[in-house]
């Protein structure tokens, strides 16, 4: 292998590691928020133990996505300080946003919500987790704007004496319609997937019939919240599949590996043939499903890899402009079809426990959690389409890969940092998931705990509570 080869791979593991607890902070921040604020509403205990539950499980989840995303900064400096230079004066103004303003405020507010449950006054309490859900929010929009520039450049000036793009509209960069469409879908597969994860986790104290007063209203709602998740990534898809045609049309055709033009174009479920993805044989089609995503017509037009391939040679010159194909045709499907058995369990789970029944079967509830992996296979599959369907570019159009590595850079200082930090993230992995699984079986606090941390106290010298 050589510098590229493993600085993408370095890249790829890092990246996809980090987004396993960026949807699962996402969703759960607005998830314990719901439940604190039906606490206050309601004055029922059950949902302030479901806070202080869900709220330890959300702490562990946001530090170690705090701790993994450090890591991709470094690596733009790193092993891709070409492609920094080329790209900073735009890429960096979101970034900068996302620190100074997004990250902050979770940040903040956190520390805030943690301490301050005996300090504060319940409502200025309760605004702080909200305060946090939605930083998250805006954290996701400001790391997608900056992956959009990736997709679609705009709002820049190319600088050929300096070899660099610069930043001309900051308003166009924020607006891209690449942002403005991934960044709903985004945020519904992270609704599914903290949805997802606690119909896991309750239904693990259901199986073992602990604490059903606690678990079965919080199964509700991760059994909505999964459930208007999905819809949502279905409306937000076709909104995105079509601006994913209007700006990278190569990429809508890798995903049905469509090597030819073609109206009417079908969604292939299935297919079999050669690794190129040349010599595909469909065994499940749906016809003029891919022309619909693409255009909004049944009939509409695909253009086909070939073709694209052709107008892009006269555009930019010699070369391949096709990602491959396999992988972007693959993790498309991989994508869908790990989204849809999450809701489809959701669904399961909602049937076999409505009006209080309890589930008879022994495999149903290992059944149910182990489910929880699906979304994490979803959104791992629908990151790597993302940026594998873009190459060979780093930024469309304007900037290869190839071109992007540190050139000062060699194998060895590569090889070295990618070995260490994957053996990091095992160990944090491992870290991760110990602590995780101690604290969800463990389940919620008993309602004297939970109540003593959860009063203002009028004592200035009572030392600060940590309820976690």
């Amino acid at each position: 292998m050589d510098v590229l080869d493993l600085a993408r791979m370095q890249f790829g593991v890092t990246t996809v590691y980090h987004f396993l607890f960026v949807p699962v902070t996402i969703g759960l921040s607005l998830l314990v928020a719901i439940l604190q604020t039906l606490w206050r509403a309601t004055g029922k205990s059950t949902y302030l133990r479901a806070t202080k539950f869900w709220g330890k499980l959300f702490l562990i989840n946001i530090a170690m996505g705090v701790v993994t995303g450090i890591v991709q900064e470094f690596q733009f400096g790193m092993n891709w300080s070409a492609y920094s230079r080329f790209v900073g004066d735009v890429f960096g103004a979101p970034l900068a946003f996302e620190a100074l303003v997004a990250f902050f405020l979770e940040s903040t507010f956190i520390g805030v919500w943690i301490f301050g449950w005996d300090r504060l006054k319940p409502g200025l309490h309760l605004a702080c987790i909200w305060l946090v859900a939605f930083g998250t929010l805006a954290s996701a929009y400001f790391i997608l704007a900056a992956n959009a520039f990736m997709q679609n450049p705009v709002g820049y000036q190319l600088n050929e004496t300096a070899g660099r793009a610069e930043l001309t509209d900051f308003g166009a960069v924020l607006t891209n319609p690449v942002a403005l469409a991934a960044f709903p879908h985004t945020i519904f597969a992270s609704w599914l997937t903290a949805g997802t994860i606690v119909v896991a986790v309750s239904g693990y104290h259901f199986m073992h019939r602990r604490d059903l007063d606690v678990h079965r209203p919080a199964m509700r709602l991760g059994i909505l919240t999964t459930l208007v998740g999905g819809l949502g990534l279905v409306l937000s898809g076709d909104s995105l599949g079509k601006v994913m045609t209007a700006t990278q049309p190569m990429k809508m055709a890798a995903a049905e590996a469509l090597y030819q033009t073609t109206y009417n174009a079908p969604f292939s479920v299935l297919t079999i043939g050669s690794l190129d993805g040349s010599h595909g044989t469909p065994i499940i089609e749906i016809p003029g499903l891919l022309s619909f995503l693409a255009t909004g017509s049944f009939n509409g037009e695909v253009q086909g890899i070939n073709d694209l391939n052709a107008q892009y040679q006269a555009l930019y010159g010699p070369g391949e402009y096709a990602p491959y194909i396999p992988l972007t045709y693959w993790s498309f499907r991989a994508m869908i079809g790990f989204g849809m058995l999450a809701v489809a369990m959701a669904i399961i789970v909602w049937w076999c426990t409505r009006r209080g029944r309890m589930p008879q079967h022994r495999l149903f509830w290992p059944v149910a959690m182990w489910m929880a992996v699906t979304p994490f296979l979803a959104n791992s599959a629908g990151w790597i389409f993302t940026e594998m369907g873009r190459q060979p570019w780093v930024v469309f159009s304007l900037y290869e890969t190839s071109e992007a590595v540190s050139p000062r850079v060699g194998v060895p200082t590569v090889a070295v940092s990618f070995i260490g930090f994957t053996l990091v993230y095992l160990v944090l992995a491992v870290v991760a998931l110990k602590l995780f699984l101690k604290y969800a079986k463990a389940g919620p606090p008993d309602e004297e705990g939970a109540l003593a941390t959860s009063s203002p106290s009028d004592d200035p010298d009572q030392p600060m509570a940590f309820a976690y």
